[in-house]
């Protein structure tokens, strides 16, 4: 089977690297799958789970966007964060969800919901929510 190159980085470190005969993304016009020998494209990639398929099985990454760059013999992640499932604390995933849905909650209970600064406030704990349940999610080695 056809093998591609990927690397999965972020500004801080390498997350991952290793030769694979699929990954599959969460791009934002949808989930994309490649293959050695695919059309070179560069596309934004949202707040989701990275797959990778190796000969041996698949590996979950939690990414949290960044861009995705094909090119026929490599595929690079650049992302803004990124962790494999067991880099991932738990407990701190869960507290920062709960924490962003209590602050959620109370912004849109608040008198002043409707005003530009709490909606954009709101988005912002709606973001925060789900960065936190896609990395309890591969975690938990869900896909």
């Amino acid at each position: 089977m056809n093998t591609i190159q990927v690397e999965v980085v972020t500004p801080e470190r390498k997350v991952y690297t290793g030769d694979v005969t699929m990954v599959i993304a969460k791009g934002v016009d949808g989930e994309l799958g490649v293959q050695a020998g695919h059309v070179p494209i560069v596309t934004p990639l949202k707040v989701g789970v990275l797959r990778v398929k190796t000969t041996n099985g698949e590996q979950s990454i939690a990414v949290s966007g960044g861009f995705l760059e094909v090119r026929p013999d490599k595929v690079t992640v650049l992302a803004e964060a990124a962790e494999l499932p067991e880099d991932i604390d738990v407990a701190r995933a869960q507290a920062s969800k709960e924490l962003a849905e209590k602050l959620l909650a109370a912004l849109e209970s608040s008198r002043e919901s409707d005003t530009a600064k709490v909606k954009a406030e709101i988005e912002v704990q709606k973001a925060a929510i789900k960065r936190a349940e896609m990395r309890l999610t591969v975690a938990k080695g869900k896909k």
